[in-house]
């Protein structure tokens, strides 16, 4: 099992529109998917059309006493299931910051979906937390979906600078460009900026489309209601180049 994580410092830019699109690719290539929405919020839950479980208890699942097989959810589409968000998760990182090794429990809590699930997608909140340091040490690679202002470039550098410190040389981010506004001059130049100091940034972009909004009316992954639009063919642009990565590992 591979886990692909959509974190971003910021809120805002996209993540969970992301997350569930390529969640949907991913499932729609063969692969077993599972999308955990990490957020309380719960907007990918909310999305994929998931109900609330009152069995979900954030404290139960960082000591163990409770499974994600447990919790785990169909959709409506084909090998694509979800472990739905829970407001219990606004507390997950006291409950990790109590028990040994705080920085594993989330790798430990994935482990019961080995046998039942190709790709775990995570989708997490905004911020710098325990909870995203449990993500950036259980991830194979994060998706950083960034808004093309002189800001995410700052959370880019934070980012990458705490990856460094921490000694995760293998953890693969995966930066690109979200709600982009081409009609702006300071997107245009951002994006150049960027592209230079950051040569490994995703070439896909995903621009600032009303289109795009419209998944939060369909609730469904754009691919599943509109296939030959501009935008669906855009996400697939997208997952193709992050398949493509997850396979160089």
């Amino acid at each position: 099992m591979q886990i692909l994580a959509v974190t971003n410092i910021k809120g805002g830019v996209g993540k969970t529109t992301t997350a569930v699109n390529l969640a949907f690719f991913a499932a729609g290539s063969g692969m077993r998917t599972v999308l955990w929405d990490l957020d309380p919020q719960g907007a990918a839950t909310w999305l994929l059309r998931g109900e609330p479980d009152d069995r979900i208890s954030a404290k139960k699942l960082v000591r163990g006493r409770q499974d994600l097989q447990e919790i785990l959810s169909a959709t409506e589409h084909e090998d694509l299931h979800l472990v739905p968000a829970d407001t219990s998760y606004r507390n997950i990182d006291i409950h990790m910051s109590e028990r040994k090794h705080p920085t594993e429990r989330l790798m430990r809590m994935s482990r019961s979906l080995e046998e039942a699930c190709d790709l775990l997608v995570l989708d997490c909140p905004p911020g710098m937390s325990l909870l995203s340091e449990n993500v950036l040490r259980a991830a194979d690679a994060v998706v950083v979906p960034m808004v093309p202002a002189p800001l995410s470039l700052r959370m880019l550098d934070e980012l990458l600078l705490f990856v460094e410190r921490t000694g995760w040389r293998d953890l693969r981010l995966l930066a690109f460009f979200s709600m982009v506004d081409r009609r702006k001059l300071l997107h245009g130049e951002t994006m150049t900026h960027a592209r230079i100091r950051f040569p490994s940034i995703l070439a896909t972009e995903v621009p600032y489309w009303s289109e795009i909004e419209r998944m939060s009316v369909r609730r469904a992954p754009i691919a599943a209601y509109a296939p030959h639009s501009a935008a669906a063919r855009i996400y697939e642009s997208l997952w193709a180049e992050v398949s493509g990565r997850l396979a160089a590992a």
